[in-house]
Parts: structure tokens; sequence; C-alpha cells
């Protein structure tokens, strides 16, 4: 059995959600692999293999790998498909874009956002927007898998000293073409990766008001911000900070949610947070039922005082 990981970094640094998938990695009993697909990825290549745990990094470098594009870097995976039982991937928005394409490829069924390895071949994961776990066993003879990142405690970064190795590029594939990137600068914490998240709701009322009420309590917390789908459709909140079933799957120290009712949809992005505290002036909103804290209040009222009470 041989285990290869699909790390996700910036060319220069590796992303934390390696370090998670890694763990999962880690479980299934063999030697773990990661491989780097970028455009001069030397750094990331090193910060890879100090990856604890690790025992060998493949590096595959050259310019028309340096922007991820889905189709080159698939084919790069299927490049060394064959001398691996499990490849895994983070399920972030690259592993998704990438992981259906190697399966496709390899005709096989993709084993998506698991939350658990029983064993080599089990693995559990959510359906339903979360509501019920699936137990899925694969007989194909190459397990394509995507990790849910929160359900696995990350691997330390340092104390590694894999191997690294390097893979011979594939030639661009001509399907796409990368024209440009938008990049949202933002001073509080990556929102995946933040221990407090703030995070509001349509109840907020306005764009404005989700600014002048929710900003000063994150600041208070060094916590990232978040919201509800129905806070972005809205246009309370732009798109990158949308928790949930289509948005992102978080679980901080302490999630906060002010303003929201709790559809099942935002529910599955954040009930795995270790706690969470709700403010909501529905004491029937569904989000107390899996609220650790709970306060049934004015949010206008109630947030500015607790901004106040922390000092």
């Amino acid at each position: 059995m041989a285990v290869l990981v699909i790390a996700e970094h910036d060319n220069r640094t590796i992303k934390p959600a390696t370090l998670n998938t890694v763990a999962a990695a880690a479980q299934l009993g063999a030697e773990v692999t990661v491989m780097v697909i970028g455009s001069g990825c030397a750094d990331a290549a090193q910060a890879a293999a100090r990856i604890a745990g690790v025992g060998k990094v493949l590096v595959a470098d050259a310019p028309h790998l340096g922007d991820q594009l889905a189709e080159n870097v698939a084919a790069q995976i299927l490049a060394v498909a064959g001398q691996y039982t499990h490849i895994l991937a983070p399920a972030t928005a690259n592993g998704k874009n990438v992981m259906p394409r190697v399966a496709a490829k390899l005709d096989v069924a993709q084993i998506s956002d698991i939350m658990s390895v029983e064993s080599a071949d089990t693995f559990k994961r959510p359906i339903y927007a979360g509501n019920a776990i699936a137990t899925v066993q694969s007989a194909d003879p190459v397990k394509v898998i995507t990790v849910r990142t929160t359900a696995f405690d990350a691997v330390a970064a340092d104390g590694g000293s894999a191997a690294v190795e390097k893979a011979t590029a594939v030639a661009d594939s001509g399907k796409s073409t990368f024209v440009g990137r938008e990049v949202a600068k933002n001073e509080r914490p990556e929102l995946t990766a933040a221990k407090i998240i703030v995070s509001g709701g349509r109840g907020l009322g306005s764009a404005e008001k989700f600014k002048a009420v929710l900003e000063p309590l994150a600041d208070k917390l060094g916590a990232a911000m978040g919201a509800s789908r129905a806070a972005v459709d809205a246009g309370y909140a732009p798109n990158d900070w949308q928790v949930g079933q289509t948005g992102k799957i978080v679980a901080p120290q302490l999630y906060v949610a002010v303003g929201i009712s709790g559809a099942i949809q935002h529910l599955a992005g954040m009930k795995d947070s270790k706690v969470i505290a709700a403010i909501n002036k529905d004491e029937e909103a569904p989000i107390f039922g899996v609220a650790d804290y709970g306060l049934v209040a004015d949010l206008f009222a109630a947030v500015p005082e607790m901004v106040k009470e922390i000092g």
C-alpha cells in the first residue's frame, strides 16, 4: 500500500489544509508521499519535506503548472497514479476542482469529504448536509479521496526530514488558459484556519450594520469574520466569508453566530466548532439547538454591550 497526498500551496509555503490531509493519510498505516505541483515551488517542497510523518516529497515544477489549472494538475497526478493505492487531497476549492478529474480518468468512484478513516478501504463521510454519516467501502484499486480538513487534527509542520525527488512534468494540456486573479486582501485571520470566528446573518439588516456591529467584536476577539449564505446573497458580506454547505467548512475554537437563524446548510459548515455562542431574538431559532451558549436578545443592543464588557 502506498499513499499520495496532493499538497495545497502558493509555490512558496504549504497551506494548513495539507497538514490535516497528511494526518488523515497517516491513519492508513503506510508511508506518506506528498506531491508538490507548481512553478518555482522549491521552497514549498522543502516545507513539505519538514512535515512530520512524511516519507518522501515529489516535485513537479514547470511554468504551466504555476497557476494550478485543474487540467494540468490532474494530468500530473495521473502520471504517477499507478504507483499508489490511495490519492488524497484537501476538500477545498482546489481539491474539489482537481480530484474528480483524476477519479474519472482512473475510472474509479471518488470518495468525497471523508471525516474518518476506518480501514484502508472504509471511510466515513457526511451526507444530507451532515445530518447523517455514511460508511463507505471501496473495492477500487485506487482510492481517490478528498478530506474534510476540520475532522483531522493537523500534524506538525516541522520535525520531518523527507527526501525530495523531482518528477517529470507533464506537457501543457492547452485546454485552459490562466487569464488573471483578483486576490482579496484581509488583515484578519484566514477563515478556515481561524481559532475564533464572528459570523453574521440576515438579521443584521444591511451591509453597513454588518460592518458597524460585527467588526468591533471581531477586533476585540482577534477573530475572522464569516457570514451565512442569506447574508452573502443579500450583499451584506463578500462571498469568501460564506460559511456552510455551499461555502466554507470551519471548526474554530469559538464560533459566535449573530443574527443567524441556523438553516441546515449553515449548520453543516460550522457545527463541529468546539464552542458555539449564538445571539438571536427568536428563541425558537434552530441555531440554539447546536449552541453551547445562547442569548435571546436584540443583537443591536447585545453585541455593543459585549464589546464594552470585553474592554
